[in-house]
């Protein structure tokens, strides 16, 4: 364990990139595999959960550290990271270093879920007896499922491929899809040549750049696609060895949660592998986002869910045909291909092509560019015709071009430190806009737009004009006002002022904005009348 934790401490203290390759690097170069095989699951975002209560395990620090509940209860809150309150706190013998590796204590740590309550708090007590502050707040996150890390799945790859002298784009592919680390080894997944015995594996995902400067940047129209970009679930249908899978971008394999699509499994070629997005749809066209939000998450499909909520695939990609890997043909020869899987499915409406939209000029793109969200749109995407599927973000051939976002002034009204680095500054955000009896009404949160200045400002600000407590909740003067953008509006129920804003974050601050000059509900209501 203190080989992963030094890692683990070594990468949160650098914001290099090359430097945080570099220490994955070795560990790979130095773990055994076991504990290669547990760190990679740990780096691709699999969290196992060990079934625990955290109010225990609270209660248990709390008892072993000798110090009061509310005592222990300010502690968390300043320090804003239950794993590492309980690390500071917890007392150490003169010798408590382990010598446990990270797959036996991954080891230690399954036996929980098996065990009573009692038996729970010995297993835990006597690990927190055998580990240094550091190995114990590792071991903490692991516990409560809580573990994450500042580094992208892009770099990791790039580590073990280095480590391994293999192709990167032969790491990110077999990283992929789901591989569970007791059912496998590092061996299996990463150094076998042979062939992928995964029929379920997904290919990683290619994504596009934001657009940079004016679009007729991009040089000759006649060397580019475009179509919409489809507010939805970006997904790849897998069709392999007569069975059928769909994974969404966040490595969720989600094939139960979309019965209409399974027709596909009796419509395509077996070795089909198609990328697009996952859409509410009805009579010929998309839905806005918020309908298809009120299936997500569901466990049980109602009958009354899928009429309210339809779905589509838009496809606009093809990785592999007939089980040929063909993500190297350019764009155009891939759509080409993707066309002619189409055509040969009978005649519905749930799997549809994303239509390419025909232009002549950028002008004629620019024209139409605010008609995305009358399409149920985010705005273009901008395709080179010669490229190659990558891996990954990578600038050059796939642009995406959003439109503006949606945008009020707000009230920031209550504020909660972070986490990690952040963990002694406010930086999560609650802002209000006014009702018609003159009164702040919260609508959105935002924890992203600021500069690390400004950050610095607000929390200097927030400190020194707090009005309540609220356990971790600060609420504060009403003065700072913002320009909140976000993506999608809607009506909901389940919030104080009956609207949800999509991916709301910070666009500025209005430093030349008093507070009774925000926007009001009334004009929330208006923006979404205008997009419903």
């Amino acid at each position: 364990m203190k080989q992963f934790a030094d890692l683990f401490m070594n990468l949160d203290r650098t914001n290099k990139t090359n430097a945080k390759v570099e220490l994955m690097k070795q560990y790979f170069l130095e773990a055994s595999d076991e504990d290669k095989l547990w760190a990679l699951t740990l780096f691709t975002g699999r969290r196992p959960s060990f079934k625990v209560n955290r109010t225990q395990v609270k209660e248990w620090a709390a008892e072993e550290a000798g110090v009061p509940m509310w005592l222990f209860q300010e502690s968390y809150h300043s320090v804003g990271d239950l794993g590492e309150t309980i690390s500071l706190l917890l007392p150490r013998a003169p010798l408590t270093d382990s010598d446990k590796s990270l797959s036996e204590w991954f080891y230690y740590l399954g036996l929980l879920p098996g065990m009573t309550d009692q038996e729970k708090h010995d297993h835990i007590v006597q690990a927190w007896m055998q580990l240094g502050q550091h190995e114990t707040f590792v071991f903490n996150k692991l516990l409560m499922g809580s573990f994450r890390i500042g580094v992208s799945q892009t770099l990791v790859v790039r580590a073990l491929a280095e480590a391994t002298e293999t192709d990167p784009n032969v790491i990110a592919h077999r990283v992929m899809g789901q591989w569970n680390p007791q059912d496998t080894t590092f061996e299996k997944l990463i150094l076998d040549k042979g062939e992928n015995d995964d029929a379920s594996r997904p290919y990683p995902f290619f994504l596009a750049y934001p657009i940079e400067g004016d679009v007729s940047g991009l040089g000759n129209p006649e060397d580019w696609f475009a179509e919409w970009k489809w507010d939805g679930i970006r997904s790849q249908i897998i069709y392999r060895n007569k069975e059928l899978f769909i994974w969404t971008r966040g490595e969720e394999l989600s094939t139960e949660k979309f019965p209409e699509l399974h027709f596909l499994s009796e419509v395509l070629p077996d070795g089909t592998v198609l990328d697009g997005e996952i859409v509410s749809y009805t009579g010929g066209r998309p839905m806005p986002f918020n309908v298809l939000q009120t299936r997500i998450g569901r466990k049980n499909l109602s009958k009354k869910v899928m009429e309210e909520a339809p779905v589509a695939f838009l496809a606009y990609d093809i990785l592999e045909n007939n089980g040929v890997d063909i993500r190297g043909l350019t764009q155009e020869q891939r759509r080409a291909q993707l066309e002619h899987v189409h055509a040969n499915v009978p005649d519905q409406q749930i799997f549809n092509l994303s239509p390419l939209i025909q232009f002549k000029e950028w002008e004629d793109l620019r024209q139409m560019h605010a008609e995305a969200r009358q399409n149920a749109a985010e705005g273009f995407m901008i395709k080179r015709k010669g490229s190659t599927y990558q891996v990954g973000r990578k600038k050059g051939d796939w642009w995406k071009w959003k439109i503006d976002p949606l945008s009020v002034d707000a009230v920031l009204i209550y504020a909660q430190k972070g986490s990690g680095r952040r963990a002694e500054l406010f930086t999560d955000y609650t802002f209000a806009v006014w009702d018609d009896d003159g009164k702040l009404i919260p609508f959105a949160k935002a924890y992203s737009g600021l500069t690390d200045v400004e950050i610095g400002q607000v929390d200097y600000f927030i400190k020194r004009n707090v009005v309540e407590k609220f356990g971790p909740v600060r609420t504060v003067k009403p003065e700072l006002v913002f320009e909140i953008g976000f993506e999608g509006i809607n009506a909901s129920s389940r919030h104080k002022s009956g609207i949800a804003v999509r991916f709301p974050r910070i666009l500025r601050w209005r430093k030349d904005k008093k507070a009774a000059e925000a926007d009001t509900l009334e004009a929330l209501r208006g923006i979404l009348e205008m997009y419903q």
